[in-house]
């Protein structure tokens, strides 16, 4: 499969400055002390479907390309198929090159990972199973009432230690081994399409995941790179982006 990296910014034009707000959410660290963002799924949402546009020669085309919003407008993407050279009439020309790493057995890479992980619970016996977020899973009985900075360092702990475990589950069918891992982040994001009251509003929860890993199968690795990790996929999660450690 030929795979293409773009990396592509939002043209600065009347178009899309009409649509700043919507589009170019706050940044930095304010950004992520907010843990609910009741916007942020609608944002993330707005990036999806302008990132389609780049894709927009066939109307029959289901979603086959991965992305990443990296803050100021700009995105990458991971495709079997080049993005619009005009840019839609939204972005900046892409710039785009050839996703072939030569990667062989035992090859050390460092990694960043935004992954919304998810693992398979049945809440009672003879219960159908369903998806479970892995950290909200490792809180569940972390009293509601701890004071926010407790629970937020327990929410990191478990960040750390689930989002580790979870993903060296994923390499042991995807072709790499854990050798470090940090979680520098997890944030819980509201569906968008979601009226009425926040409380039991349905939210999926996103990892911050960096460090490094050992190649053990180059040909399942790059082909589980072009499928992507976990769900939300549409919401911008699930690309690993690599380099040499």
């Amino acid at each position: 499969m030929t795979l293409y990296l773009s990396r592509v910014t939002l043209a600065r034009n009347p178009a899309t400055t009409a649509l700043k707000a919507l589009i170019d959410p706050m940044e930095g660290p304010a950004a992520r002390d907010r843990l609910h963002d009741p916007d942020r799924g609608r944002i993330m949402d707005a990036h999806h479907r302008l990132i389609w546009t780049l894709f927009a020669d066939d109307p029959d085309r289901t979603r086959d390309f991965l992305w990443r919003a990296e803050g100021g407008g700009r995105f990458l993407i991971l495709s079997p198929h080049s993005p619009a050279t005009d840019g839609a009439g939204l972005f900046l020309p892409p710039e785009v090159k050839p996703f072939a790493p030569d990667l062989r057995a035992g090859d050390r890479l460092g990694f960043v990972l935004r992954a919304n992980a998810t693992r398979t619970r049945k809440t009672v016996p003879d219960a159908r199973a369903k998806r479970v977020d892995v950290v909200m899973d490792a809180l569940h009985g972390l009293p509601s009432g701890r004071q926010s900075d407790a629970r937020r360092e327990a929410r990191m702990a478990a960040a750390e230690t689930a989002g580790r475990d979870w993903l060296a589950r994923q390499g042991e069918s995807a072709g790499f081994q854990i050798a470090d891992f940090a979680a520098a982040d997890y944030s819980v994001v509201p569906l968008p399409a979601h009226i009425g009251p926040r409380k039991g509003q349905p939210q999926f929860g996103v990892i911050e995941m960096t460090g490094r890993l050992t190649v053990t199968d180059p040909g399942t690795f790059v082909g589980r790179l072009a499928r992507g990790f976990g769900r939300a996929k549409a919401f911008g999660c699930g690309l690993m982006l690599i380099r040499r450690a």
